[in-house]
């Protein structure tokens, strides 16, 4: 770190800390502890924080390392990077005594040696019966998880009293004591597991007994009698396990821990135990090992990408060994070829039986343990009877009523659930917005993966299912969805919960510290008053797992920083926040085993919490279905029905809004009370709800007269109170000494009441008289109408949701023709259209092709608000030719509007080629989309695709389907997850069937498929993780694409056998130029199969083998094979493993290669001396 002369300290950078607390968590445990002790005592760790590492969701620090290294690393990194100047000394400290420790015992002095061969030669196993009882004795308890959590157990357990020159020895006495020593332990855990803390380091062995004379005994030496460091661990050796070679497994049954959850294992190393497997000095002879057969996380080691010309060459490949996990199949063949089971030391077969690893059968004693039986719930008191019995009825009659008078019963249409995924991301921007971390799924997978209401709590999988989000943007019915579930419990369908606490986060004040547990869940949750709550709280605390709480409308908790930093401890009279609690809540320390199930819009919060939940699933829209459902619902008339959905479906604009529930009742509301039957629903969405609102104020006033004209005076004040709250992101209303104007406004449905406050009744109510105010008060002038509500550039959308409506109803009102029937507050001092030229103006100057995919789909719909045909075609002009709306999920509206935008082009002679990868569009919508004569192509997910082709061969329309054949493309293809490859296959059958899967021959495919025909870029980027495993599918395509010129597969670790497989389809790529085969674990076996095939690749002009395994074998066989390659032009083999020996190959093979330009060949493995000499013969060798 540079040094600073100003009075400011030098911050370094935040990943330069991350490093350096990683390499401090991979320390021994004793001096880890230690470590940690001392940051709290230097106050970089607060107590409350320390405190929580050693108890974060009832996990020991051992099982959160385990765990989750990555997660703890970076939780205390950030206290350490803050006070760095105090940690630095602290964490230097701790690692120089770790590197001091390993050299000792890897290359110790003479002296230490003598010392540890002379402990070894006083050493003598332990007695069977004495081992045999040790082990009963930790196996009977939870001591072997205390000795995982505090490894100061074991110092305490065989701490003997003992002279400090004389060795200790274990007795039949000391046996006794050691025995003794270990039950007093685990009685006296329990009170003393509060007062735990880290051992202290340096802690000092005392003496022991001496042996009786004449007896054999075995020698456990102190610590001290070692070495001045003190991160050594107390091992057992024992005499009655016979010698096993390597590390095996042995054929008595694995001891069962006593949780009840996996056996653990005796194995026997083959000799000394070194580091890293353990921590301590162990040299004495076969040592065994008591271990848990829990799976270990793969660390993947990524080599780092192809420098650029100019830039030096990376630490990691200057090193004379390549780190663990970098080998060739031919430089590991002792390997497995499959990954490893790590569950336990055994494989198992497809008939249930175990196999040794010296291939002998046994019975499979290690297959996955019977699920346990349900348990059986405690008898209830009677007053927790009653409380049930009481609040199931006050639930029903809470949850049954829906907006606007419906019911649930006779208007709730049921909607499917979608499970999402969650793409994990690193480095500083992956803690962006939810939306760009939800893996977005297409429209068939979205199909295949529905799930239906029953199965929210249903789990499939090995961990427990405790935090569900439930993500839906507004009006898409998530509160429904959560009173509905509530009306399941209440009816006795969710009967594995006793207790639903239903909390609405508009309810609470979060900002109070006057909440405890109890007076959340009795007092603010819909629930009945409970007179004997003390008892029934009681027993909620003793079953968890039996309650879930319910957090609706979650996204009105505002502040989220911090959210999971301060969680509340106690669930006693403690007061803490909203926040404290659900943080507490959240991360299990209190009420630990309850479910939370939270309601969130999903581009507003979770970013904190998102990857710790347990499931995601997305509510869906509407379909075409479920709209004429609902209409039917609506109205009861069947002729009146029939009446609204012919106009609903009229309007292709609000028929397709109605995919959203909350608009789909907003336009059958303004159906059933516009004055006649002859007129037209609006055309846009601005000029809807300003109908909607106007109408919900005439209903008001009709019903009390008192609260007619008089108070609509007072909308402005309303008007500006939902600007003010659509800055700071509230929907709360607080308008002081106007109590008619809020009556007026619950009246007419424009407010809500949520128990002693008033909030806004829906975001499009809020942001159209937000709209209004900014667009038609003086108030706001241009300069911030275009800060807050016009399509930005790059700035940062701080509302999310609620800014793309707002834009949408500011551009709508702000180019209205005429003054509709509807609400209006215009200021006659106003210059409304000054306004409207410098949005217009601002609109016109963006660099619409610098716009992200989400920007851009803001800009069509606030252009469609607009409804100004020239405006449109001002704004298509400089449209870029290549629309990309990838990784921006598309509903039907959206798609609508694109659509009728780009119609605008045919007098404008534009074509289009669009980007529809990533968007989840609906098969219906893309064909809309595809038959637009402007789309002169179109990118959309393969499966997808495939499925309109048979769509539109069902329905004998020929002529599209020919054009959406046409018009798919592929080029370039850049396959960054699975679905882009493992789709590929079927669309090969296609190309050389030509036919459909589930049709006779077609026509338009007689020449086979055109994207395939036409794919001249590829690029494999699945990484070291999933490339492997989709490589094959890609060898699979590789010979239908003979028009392919550019191949890019770097970093995939396909190694030996992957280099193999393309060295067998490489002829076919006839017409490929440019090969890069960079850092894919590459040795000389799989080079001397590419090199053969290379030659059969005649117009091949750039290869790149850097960062591989290639050593002089493989540099040889390439300089056999480089004159042959006649068109090659740059050779790339750069930080290999070859020696002088086969860079001189390779250099007199590039004499006899007058075409090629450069050949890249340094490596630390080559004297630089020889280089030097190599490229003063031929210049075109090139380190980088």
């Amino acid at each position: 770190m540079s040094t600073s002369h100003s009075c400011y300290p030098v911050m370094v950078p935040f990943e330069d800390v991350l490093f350096q607390v990683r390499k401090a968590l991979q320390v021994g445990p004793s001096l880890l502890y230690g470590l940690l002790e001392e940051l709290h005592e230097a106050r970089v760790f607060s107590t409350p924080f320390y405190r929580s590492l050693f108890k974060d969701g009832g996990q020991s620090l051992a099982e959160i390392l385990f765990n989750d290294e990555e997660d703890l690393a970076r939780r205390l990194s950030l206290p350490i990077w803050q006070k760095w100047d105090v940690s630095q000394v602290i964490l230097d400290s701790a690692l120089n005594i770790e590197e001091d420790l390993s050299a000792f015992l890897n290359s110790p002095d003479a002296e230490s040696q003598d010392m540890i061969d002379t402990i070894d030669s006083g050493l003598d196993l332990l007695p069977d019966q004495l081992v045999s009882d040790i082990i009963d004795s930790i196996l009977s308890e939870d001591y072997f998880e205390d000795i995982l959590a505090d490894p100061s157990i074991l110092e305490d357990d065989f701490n003997f009293p003992c002279d400090a020159d004389t060795a200790c020895t274990l007795t039949s006495e000391n046996a006794a004591i050691l025995d003794q020593n270990i039950t007093r332990k685990r009685k006296g855990k329990d009170a003393s597991k509060s007062n735990k803390t880290p051992t202290k380091r340096n802690r000092k062995a005392t003496a022991c007994l001496e042996s009786p004379p004449n007896r054999s005994t075995p020698t456990i030496a102190s610590e001290g009698n070692f070495h001045s460091f003190n991160s050594f661990q107390h091992v057992l050796q024992l005499s009655s396990i016979p010698p096993i070679t390597n590390i095996t497994a042995f054929d008595s049954p694995p001891f069962l821990s006593p949780s009840g959850g996996s056996a653990l294992q005796i194995i026997q190393t083959s000799g000394s135990l070194a580091r890293p497997l353990i921590s301590t000095v162990v040299p004495f002879r076969h040592t065994y090992v008591i271990v848990s057969p829990q799976p270990v996380s793969p660390v993947t080691q990524i080599l780092p990408v192809s420098p650029a010309v100019g830039t030096v060459a990376p630490p990691e490949l200057t090193v004379a060994v390549l780190p663990v996990g970098t080998l060739s199949d031919s430089a590991s063949k002792g390997l497995p070829s499959h990954p490893v089971d790590t569950l336990s030391p055994t494989k198992v077969d497809s008939s249930n039986t175990c196999v040794l690893a010296d291939g002998k059968p046994r019975k499979n004693i290690d297959s996955p343990p019977p699920k346990p039986a349900a348990k059986v719930r405690p008898e209830a008191p009677k007053c927790v009877k009653d409380f049930i019995h009481r609040a199931k009825p006050y639930i029903r009659n809470v949850c049954s009523a829906m907006r606007g008078g419906l019911g649930m019963e006779s208007h709730y249409i049921d909607m499917h659930l979608i499970p999402r995924k969650l793409l994990i991301k690193s480095g500083k921007n992956a803690n962006k917005c939810l939306e760009k971390e939800l893996v977005v799924l297409s429209d068939s997978e979205r199909k295949k993966s529905q799930l239906d209401r029953s199965q929210v709590f249903q789990n499939n999988l090995p961990r427990p299912k405790h935090s569900i989000a439930i993500l839906g943007k507004t009006g898409v019915g998530k509160t429904a969805m959560i009173q509905r579930l509530c009306l399941d419990w209440a009816s006795g369908s969710l009967s594995q919960f006793q207790f639903v606490f239903l909390l609405d986060c508009k309810n609470l004040d979060l900002k109070k510290s006057s909440y405890s547990l109890k007076h959340l869940l009795f007092d603010l949750s819909v629930s009945p008053r409970c007179e004997e709550s003390d008892a029934v709280f009681k027993h909620v605390l003793s079953s968890p797992e039996d309650v879930l709480i319910i957090f609706d409308s979650f996204d009105d908790i505002k502040d989220f920083e911090g959210l999971l930093q301060a969680p509340a401890k106690s669930p006693k009279d403690t007061k803490y926040t909203v926040k404290q609690l659900f943080s507490g809540l959240f991360q299990k320390e209190i009420l630990p085993g309850c479910t939370l199930l939270i309601a969130t819009r999903p581009k507003e919060v979770l970013n904190q919490v998102l990857r710790k939940m347990d499931s995601l699933l997305e509510l869906c829209h509407f379909s075409p279905e479920d709209i004429e459902l609902y209409t039917t619902k609506y109205f009861r008339d069947s002729s009146i029905q029939e009446k609204a959905l012919q106009k609903i479906q009229n309007k292709k604009y609000i028929f397709s809004i109605c995919s959203n529930p909350l608009l789909c009742w907003t336009t059958c509301f303004l159906l059933e009370h516009q004055d006649g039957n002859g007129e037209a629903l609006p055309s846009t969405l601005t000029e809807l709800y300003q109908k909607v609102t106007s109408k919900h104020l005439q209903l008001a006033s009709r019903e009390n007269s008192s609260l007619s004209n008089p108070k609509r005076k007072e909308i402005p004040q309303l008007c500006k109170t939902a600007w003010e709250g659509f800055k700071n992101h509230n929907t709360h209303i607080n308008i002081d000494g106007s109590p008619e104007l809020v009556d007026y406004c619950l009246k007419s449905g424009i407010l809500a009441s949520y128990g002693r406050e008033n909030h806004f009744e829906d975001l499009y109510i809020q942001n159209l008289l937000g709209a209004l105010h900014s667009v038609q008060s003086k108030q706001v002038n241009e300069k911030m109408l275009l800060a807050h509500s016009v399509v930005q550039q790059k700035k940062r959308k701080v509302q999310g949701e609620s800014q793309d409506v707002m834009q949408s109803f500011v551009t709508g009102l702000l180019f209205q023709k005429a003054r509709p029937d509807g609400v209006s507050i215009l200021d006659g001092n106003v210059d409304v259209q000054a306004k409207r030229k410098a949005v217009e103006t601002h609109l016109l100057n963006l660099k619409l092709n610098e716009l992200n995919p989400a920007r851009l789909l803001e800009l069509f719909h606030c252009v469609y608000e607009t409804s100004n045909a020239k405006f449109a075609r001002l704004l298509l002009k400089k449209l870029p030719d290549n629309l990309s709306f990838c990784g921006t999920q598309l509903c039907s509206s959206d798609v609508y509007v694109i659509c009728h935008l780009l119609q605008h082009s045919t007098t404008l002679k534009r074509t289009f080629s669009i980007n529809l990868q990533e968007t989840s569009i609906p098969i219906s919508d893309l064909r809309e989309l595809v038959e637009l004569k402007c789309i002169t192509s179109f990118w959309a997910h393969t499966g997808d695709t495939i499925a309109l082709w048979e769509d539109l061969h069902h329905s004998n329309n020929e002529l599209n389907l020919k054009g959406a054949i046409e018009k798919f493309t592929l080029n370039p293809l850049k396959a960054t997850q699975g679905h882009h490859i493992e789709n590929l296959p079927l669309l090969v059958h296609i190309h050389r069937e030509k036919k459909l899967p589930m049709s006779d021959f077609v026509p338009t495919l007689n020449e086979g498929v055109p994207a395939l025909r036409h794919l001249q870029k590829l690029e494999f980027e699945l990484g070291v993780q999933n490339g492997p495993e989709m490589f094959p599918k890609l060898i699979e395509v590789l010979p239908s694409l003979q028009s392919l010129q550019h191949l890019d597969i770097e970093k995939n670790k396909i190694g030996d056998s992957g280099a193999e497989k393309l060295a067998g389809v490489l002829h076919f790529l006839a017409s490929l130029k440019w090969l890069n085969l960079s850092q894919n674990c590459i040795g000389d076996a799989g080079v001397k199969k590419l090199a053969k095939a290379l030659v059969r690749v005649p117009s091949l002009q750039s290869l790149s083998l850097y960062g591989n395994l290639i050593a002089d074998n493989g540099a040889e066989e390439l300089a056999l094979v480089l004159p042959d390659m006649k068109l090659l032009q740059d050779l790339d083999v750069k930080f290999n493993k070859f020696t002088d020996i086969g860079a001189k190959k390779l250099s007199a093979a590039l004499k006899n290669c007058t075409g090629m330009k450069s050949l890249e060949l340094w490596n630390n493995c080559i004297p630089w001396g020889v280089f030097e000499h190599l490229h003063q013969q031929d210049p075109r060798i090139r380190s980088l």
